[in-house]
């Protein structure tokens, strides 16, 4: 298996999990009650929920298609980032130390993975 090869799998196995757990779940749960029990829970009103999933969705239509230019691949990596840090603050201050404030760390860890090899494939490929 080639170099360039064993980039694109590993960058499109972390890119297809961060599109399930970013867009596909948010677009299929957001109007569950879990879902916005969970919003109130966090002290956010409802319609941040809402918002908050359509830039998911955004986001990862973004980092999916391949034609997406590649500074709107960039927002879209630095927006999750900063969601990810965001959730894992809130549940830290709600909830204190508990799973569902550690849990988007191992996600946005899947979403570096995805970044430092979409930029490795980037190089290989300019």
């Amino acid at each position: 298996m080639t170099t360039t090869k064993t980039n694109k799998i590993i960058f499109w196995t972390a890119t297809i999990l961060i599109f399930l757990f970013e867009g596909v779940m948010p677009a299929l749960t957001f109007q569950s009650e879990m879902a916005k029990e969970g919003m109130k829970h966090l002290g956010y009103p409802e319609y941040f929920g809402n918002a908050l999933v359509v830039f998911k969705i955004l986001g990862v239509i973004a980092l999916i298609i391949p034609q997406i230019p590649k500074r709107l691949k960039e927002w879209a990596y630095a927006g999750f980032v900063f969601d990810f840090l965001f959730a894992a603050i809130s549940h830290y201050a709600i909830d204190g130390m508990s799973f569902d404030a550690f849990f988007p760390f191992i996600v946005l860890a899947v979403l570096m993975v995805s970044y430092i090899y979409y930029h490795k494939i980037n190089s290989v490929n300019s």
